[in-house]
């Protein structure tokens, strides 16, 4: 699979979900739009773009009720009531190892990986939950474009050129199903004024890159809580999506945790379908994050620092941190 071929699949998912998403008029779908950025580099080790390098998030997410028919029907038959919208995105990935200057880097370290795929969710949201489900499609591996983001990148602020991308895994066609469950406890406050909540989680995935299941919390404390189920995170990790309701203001600061029990991990496990480089993934990885969100006018800011235990056996340098900042707007 090359590159072009990649992308005109990924291309060929998206116009088929899209025009459902039209409305009536053939106007551009309106909605939330959400770009999001995660990176190493954000830290407070001395080590830097090392692990989970980068991942790169635009999304576009409908207006409640905004859903095709069919896929209305299916969520409430599923879940039952609630109030429904469709989420549709692309997300690229990329990892390295620690040892980012050798040409060769050693067996034992994190293999060069990158991934980039399209996902479509359905959001079901009641007072008290958020359901998401979905599925992603894209590419695994060289094609994903990881090498030529990163190195573009160095180049244009002046990095220095990682070595090792002759030895990344290959490319593979990616899949995965998803789904997560967020649910709102109110702890202290209601209406106007300061409020705090608990927002505990379960997450799974099941598919071609990673399987895996992660129970997690956040508390929040802030006002206008009830306006989302918490800041984006790109999965894994306790995340509330990327759908929000319109407030002229609300504000909230953050913390939580997970624990990611993995089953399967091809970004560290190497390709399904051909040699490749490899490490033992840890069966589980716990991650904690805290951050703080603002929604002004229609406008949702977050930012989050995320601190992550080892994902193999083998890894140096302690916990693993990276910032992620998502910016959105309804139109």
């Amino acid at each position: 699979m090359n590159r072009t071929l990649a992308v005109l699949a990924m291309s060929a998912s998206l116009s088929v979900l899209i025009p459902a998403t039209s409305r009536a008029d053939g106007s551009f779908p309106g909605g939330i739009w959400t770009i999001q950025d995660e990176n190493a580099s954000i830290s407070t080790q001395a080590l830097t773009d090392r692990y989970y390098v980068n991942g790169v998030h635009l999304g576009w997410t409908s207006n409640a009720g905004e859903v095709p028919g069919a896929v209305a029907a299916f969520g409430h038959a599923v879940l039952g009531q609630g109030r429904q919208r469709i989420s549709i995105s692309l997300t690229q990935k990329i990892f390295t190892p620690a040892a980012t200057t050798l040409i060769n880097p050693p067996a034992n370290d994190e293999p060069y990986a990158g991934s980039l795929l399209a996902s479509f969710s359905l959001i079901q949201d009641t007072a008290g939950s958020r359901t998401i489900m979905g599925f992603d499609t894209g590419v695994f591996g060289r094609d994903a474009g990881a090498e030529i983001v990163q190195n573009t990148t160095h180049a244009i602020i002046g990095q220095g050129r990682t070595h090792g991308w002759a030895y990344q895994l290959p490319s593979e066609p990616a899949f995965d199903v998803f789904a997560s469950r967020i649910w709102r406890l109110k702890l202290a406050g209601s209406g106007a004024g300061l409020q705090a909540d608990a927002l505990p989680q379960l997450s799974a995935m099941a598919g071609t890159t990673e399987i895996y299941a992660e129970p997690g919390v956040v508390f929040r404390i802030g006002e206008g809580l009830d306006a989302d189920f918490g800041a984006p995170l790109l999965s894994p990790g306790p995340s509330g999506g990327d759908a929000y309701s319109a407030r002229h203001f609300a504000w909230y600061v953050f913390a939580g945790a997970g624990a990611k029990l993995v089953a399967h991990d091809e970004y560290l496990q190497g390709a399904l379908y051909q040699p490749s480089r490899s490490v033992r993934p840890n069966r589980v990885v716990g991650s904690f994050e805290a951050g703080a969100a603002v929604i002004w006018r229609g406008v949702r800011l977050t930012y989050t620092q995320v601190f992550q235990t080892e994902r193999f056996h083998g890894q140096t340098g302690g916990i693993h941190e990276y910032g992620s900042l998502a910016a959105s707007v309804r139109f």
